[in-house]
């Protein structure tokens, strides 16, 4: 079934009349299923985020510690947001 599906979608886009849609259509669904890779990083934020505030709740003496360690994961962690993004435009600038 699967090898059916997969030879009828190669077919249809070796088709002159169709192969700009089609392409322009998979860029689309691409940039779509790459900007998935957004929540990722906003809910790893979110927990760290939460996670130092109990701790700065519980030692206030070491807020300057936990703040530095806190935005230092959270620059790493978006690094996976921005090249989502990144993919997302370059699949639909061509």
């Amino acid at each position: 079934m699967f090898q059916n599906l997969l030879s009828n979608v190669l077919r249809f886009a070796a088709s002159p009349e169709y192969n700009e849609y089609f392409r322009s259509g998979m860029a689309y669904l691409g940039a779509g299923i790459a900007m998935i890779a957004g929540f990722g990083p906003a809910i790893g934020q979110g927990f760290a985020s939460g996670k130092a505030a109990e701790a700065v709740g519980r030692q206030p003496e070491a807020q300057g510690k936990i703040l530095v360690t806190t935005l230092v994961t959270q620059a790493v962690a978006e690094t996976t947001g921005l090249y989502s993004l990144i993919i997302a435009i370059l699949l639909l600038s061509r």
